[in-house]
């Protein structure tokens, strides 16, 4: 209220001072024009006022019996965006839809077809750095040359030791693998021809307390599917969250088809929004696709027990962190817990098969593919086993994950334990004469320089070629054009710099992780490593509590 009290003083001061101006050059007919003016504006400013009452007694009003006057916009007259508003496909009318303008889509050649395969891999691994906050060299339990089930324990953080961390697949534990200072890379699992699975009784998640469904999911090694916001780090048990979410599509480059994923799982997928909403105090939030066609999985919109709401746009739209940041925003000291797709599976299939499911369909993407596919496997399986026999050449990077946030392997790898894709791409190691003085190849640029607003639907050959060196990091609109949320990511990441922890907070970095900030990287001037900046200055304020 205070601020449109602001803008209707403005707006009186500079009418009263153009109708001054206009008396002054009119003589005495102008004198009349200025009493007619100030009649007028006098009578709108009333208006005003009075509408302006109105509204905040209806807000009141709703607020007291329940109603989210904004979300549902209690207004005597309607917003301007509501009259303006996009025109919705049929489908979609009646339902939530955040239209987003800023982003950009990133068009890819090899793209995953629309089948599954089952493949097998003679190795898989559980990584401790997949899981951030843990301690480098967590209390492993199992022995070399052990047999294990899944679902079996294999290590536990020292500082949370009531998370367990379990096999993905039954067999033999072939090597515990170690990096710098000693710090454990990886549990090395050698799979048996037929997994074995840990047997659990599962409590019925309608009559069990929410202690009891937590201490289940801690045991069943469950729990590591729950992320936490800030941080994204493995969830607190002891925490009880604000909301949980979870986006229901991937809208990064060659991103797998989530709706193909679940096909035919909803059973699955309801019994794990029923656990979640045992956990929380409040909602579980879907995020939607709203498509111009009405493609989406009935797993998702025949869910029960969630809020819907549907998102369009370009990416990051599917990012979990973009949804929040539109559905609820996160204050400072909120607590919000986030979930993949699959990840909700494994806790459904936990409740509804009493064992921990931690198969996973995988995209194979990128143009070096002979074939890009799906592929039916388990958390952590080896990368070069999963595209073997399917490269076009050797000189190319396999990353895990996506092209924009995902983690470099080697073929002796292994897919890290919240991913379903692994992307494969040339290597950028041969160097274009004058680089970007001859824009004459097309490729992926949100810049005009490039001929490529004339081609939307054109796709490229990507490559690992940054097309430039880290430089000074200079001031420039290209965050804005891509980042559709309202944090200021160039004085954000100065701050992080600097160790500016007040600014840091003021400037939302709580409200981050490193896939939101993913574009920006891409599309920025100064070849700044965006993503680890971000990490640092979330580790430095988890370190401070």
């Amino acid at each position: 209220m205070k601020n449109a009290i602001k803008r209707l003083l403005l707006l009186s001061i500079s009418l009263v001072a153009f109708l001054e101006l206009a008396a002054q050059s009119g003589g005495g007919s102008g004198s009349n024009w200025l009493m007619y003016g100030l009649v007028a504006l006098v009578t709108i400013i009333a208006f005003a006022f009075i509408f302006q009452v109105g509204d905040s007694f209806l807000a009141l009003e709703a607020k007291q019996i329940g109603i989210d006057h904004e979300e549902e916009n209690i207004a005597i007259f309607p917003k301007w965006n509501e009259i303006f508003k996009t025109k919705l496909p049929e489908h979609l009318e009646g339902k939530e839809v955040k239209i987003l303008k800023k982003g950009h889509d990133i068009l890819l050649e090899g793209k995953a077809k629309a089948v599954v395969q089952n493949i097998k891999v003679k190795s898989f691994a559980l990584q401790p750095k997949n899981f951030v906050g843990m301690s480098p060299i967590p209390k492993v339990v199992v022995e070399v040359g052990e047999h294990v089930l899944a679902g079996q324990e294999i290590f536990f953080d020292k500082k949370r030791p009531e998370i367990k961390y379990v096999a993905p697949v039954s067999g033999e534990i072939a090597a515990v693998n170690r990096a710098e200072k000693r710090s454990i890379a990886e549990v090395v699992i050698l799979p048996d021809g037929e997994i074995e699975y840990k047997a659990f009784k599962a409590p019925n998640p309608m009559m069990a307390s929410r202690e009891e469904i937590v201490q289940f999911l801690l045991e069943s090694g469950a729990w590591t599917m729950i992320r936490q916001r800030p941080y994204n780090m493995p969830a607190e048990s002891e925490v009880v969250p604000r909301d949980i979410f979870i986006s229901t599509f991937d809208s990064a480059p060659l991103a797998p088809d989530l709706d193909y994923i679940v096909e035919g799982q909803s059973i699955p997928f309801q019994k794990g929004l029923d656990v979640l909403n045992r956990l929380t105090g409040g909602s579980v939030y879907l995020g939607l696709k709203a498509s111009e066609e009405e493609t989406l999985s009935p797993t998702f919109s025949g869910a029960v027990g969630v809020k819907k709401v549907y998102f369009k746009g370009k990416h990051p739209v599917g990012n979990v962190g973009v949804q929040i940041h539109h559905i609820k925003p996160m204050a400072n000291n909120d607590i919000v817990w986030t979930l993949g797709v699959q990840e909700v599976l494994t806790i459904g299939k936990l409740f509804t098969e009493n064992r921990f499911d931690a198969s996973r369909i995988v995209a194979l993407v990128g143009a070096e593919l002979e074939e890009p596919k799906y592929v039916r496997t388990y958390i952590g399986a080896n990368t070069g086993e999963l595209v073997k026999d399917n490269i076009k050449s050797n000189n190319n990077r396999l990353v895990s994950g996506d092209v924009l946030s995902g983690q470099q392997k080697s073929d002796k790898q292994f897919l890290n334990y919240y991913d379903d894709q692994l992307t494969v791409l040339a290597e950028g190691d041969d160097y274009e004469l004058f680089g970007w003085l001859l824009p004459i190849e097309m490729r992926p640029s949100i810049s005009n320089t490039f001929p490529n607003f004339l081609f939307p639907k054109q796709e490229f050959v990507a490559n690992t070629n940054t097309h430039g060196e880290k430089r000074a990091f200079v001031v420039s609109s290209d965050y804005e054009q891509v980042m559709p949320m309202d944090i200021y990511v160039q004085p954000l990441m100065k701050a992080i710099m600097v160790s500016d922890f007040e600014r840091m907070e003021g400037l939302g970095i709580t409200e981050l992780v490193e896939e939101d900030v993913a574009l920006c990287e891409f599309a920025c001037t100064s070849k700044m490593p965006l993503q680890k900046i971000l990490r640092q200055g979330l580790d430095e304020m988890r370190a401070q509590g």
